[in-house]
């Protein structure tokens, strides 16, 4: 059977940690926490699961802070658990399973993260597969009997275990924030952070958080690279320019992204535009082109449950209301596929 350490950083937490440390008691021989500046009772609620209780002073670096509490983790495995995930009961039961199964070559499980509908606001997948277990020192061996190389890439095993995210609040505004101080540094960002906070601003940044990333996403656009990079920046700065009533700016970066390949994402801006324009017939065009025909860059809703309120909004401006009534219904019972 495997040991493992539970291994979390926290800040402010009081509302959720409990919840979070009852559902995980009795899976691990350790718990680590991490406390980054709490001013709340977070570190009095971890001391009744815990003594491994310590403070890293916050630097602005999400991965500095999980670093150093990997580095106080002395089981075989680490599991990683934020304070607003949870395991229910059945899972509880998976993963003792899984500890005392786990093959020794094993060095990554992946469990599946399922995000709860009322606080979705940056995610894409309402269930996708994501690293959570990890060994915690990695076993270097040599394979093949001929040409023999050292095996580089690490053993990963797709549990079915799903851990509940329920967050009590969203944490865009801090996120954006971060991510604003490390543009303002010169920061340069790997493809998959880029994605990140492009996915994050678009999806549910204020305009504060458009007017600090404005020149960032302008720069990658003067790159004159094509591709996913590309189309977000445009869609990114045509969200801000429609909203700022920039309307030469925002057909420019409309129609440059039509010229290059089109997204859910532009067809749905020029959606919102002829809304707001009382122009519903040329906004359900638009709508429905993002529905059918393009795929997202950033916001798979913009696919689904955003252009069907788009198009309901359409057909309410119409005077249509049983079209409206219809559409609105489809946007309720659509869901984010499974990653």
């Amino acid at each position: 059977m495997a040991t493992i350490s539970i291994c979390m950083i926290v800040k402010n937490e009081e509302a959720v940690l409990a919840r979070c440390l009852e559902s995980l008691k009795g899976l691990a021989e350790e718990i680590v926490i991490v406390d980054t500046g709490s001013i709340d009772n977070t570190k009095k609620i971890a001391s009744a699961y815990t003594q491994k209780i310590y403070d890293f002073e916050w630097i602005e670096d999400f991965s500095a802070a999980r670093n150093f509490a990997f580095s106080k983790c002395t089981q075989q495995y680490i599991y990683t658990a934020d304070a607003d995930e949870m395991l229910n009961e059945e899972n509880r039961k998976k993963f003792l399973i899984l500890k005392q199964n786990i093959l020794p070559e094993i060095e990554i499980v992946q469990m599946y993260y399922v995000n709860s509908t009322n606080e979705n606001s940056v995610y894409n997948f309402q269930k996708e597969l994501r690293p959570k277990l990890f060994k915690r020192l990695r076993e270097f061996r040599w394979i093949d009997p001929i040409h023999e190389r050292v095996m580089l890439q690490p053993v990963v095993y797709d549990s079915d275990i799903e851990i509940l995210h329920l967050p009590q609040k969203e944490h865009t505004s801090r996120d954006l924030a971060v991510l604003a101080k490390l543009v303002q540094k010169g920061t340069v960002f790997s493809d998959t952070l880029f994605a990140m906070y492009a996915r994050e601003l678009f999806k549910a940044g204020k305009k504060e958080d458009f007017q600090n990333a404005k020149q960032y996403f302008l720069n990658i656009l003067q790159e004159k690279t094509l591709g996913e990079k590309r189309q977000m920046a445009q869609c990114i700065l045509a969200k801000e320019a429609r909203e700022e009533k920039d309307f030469h700016s925002f057909f420019k970066y409309c129609v440059s992204q039509i010229a290059e390949g089109a997204t859910s994402e532009i067809c749905c801006e020029l959606g919102y535009y002829f809304l707001e324009q009382k122009e519903a017939e040329e906004a359900v065009s638009w709508f429905e082109n993002a529905m059918v025909g393009v795929s997202p860059c950033m916001d798979i809703a913009c696919c689904g449950e955003k252009a069907m309120l788009g198009m309901a909004e359409c057909f309410q401006q119409m005077g249509q209301k049983e079209q409206s009534l219809l559409w609105k219904e489809r946007a309720k019972q659509w869901t984010p596929p499974e990653q």
